[in-house]
């Protein structure tokens, strides 16, 4: 039973994205729309599926959406620091920094959603990725200390994605 509902559903984060993406997209909701986003959100997975080969096997979904609301809250709160850092210090008393994130992550998929939150959150950018990805280069706009970025980044964010990509 499982295979078949597996080849039809190779994605099924993809599938969920793509219908999303295509509802936004026509910029109105209609059941029509949702039922052509669901054909697209199949139709393109299971076309491209033997590209995919090392796709992550293990994703735990309730803990990906406590991880996008804990994304999403950190967003608003570093506008908020970034913009008091912006309006009360001068640019000779910003202590920017380069710190260098070692990964415990192996997945590429993780890595990358990594990368994506260091730089959707303000006042850090994800900057390089070594050769053999195992660090993350990122950029901090105020660090007066450097370690306790990468601490922060690594308990945060990184052991969150090790519990979200088993």
């Amino acid at each position: 039973m499982m295979r078949p509902i597996r080849w039809l559903l190779p994605h099924p984060f993809l599938t969920l994205l793509l219908t999303v993406v295509w509802i936004l997209l026509q910029n109105k909701f209609s059941a029509g729309m949702l039922v052509f986003g669901l054909i697209l959100g199949i139709v393109i997975p299971v076309l491209t599926a033997r590209w995919w080969t090392d796709r992550p096997q293990g994703i735990r979904p309730l803990r990906m959406i406590a991880y996008v609301i804990l994304v999403l809250w950190d967003i608003i709160i570093a506008n908020i620091q970034v913009a008091w850092i912006i309006l009360t210090k001068s640019n000779a008393s910003m202590s920017p920094a380069w710190v260098v994130v070692p990964l415990d992550l192996k997945e590429p998929e993780a890595i990358t959603i990594l990368a994506g939150t260091i730089t959707l959150t303000p006042g850090t950018v994800s900057a390089d990725l070594s050769d053999n990805g195992r660090y993350l280069l990122v950029h901090a706009l105020d660090a007066t200390d450097p370690d306790a970025v990468r601490d922060e980044i690594k308990d945060r964010y990184e052991r969150r994605l090790k519990e979200i990509f088993v």
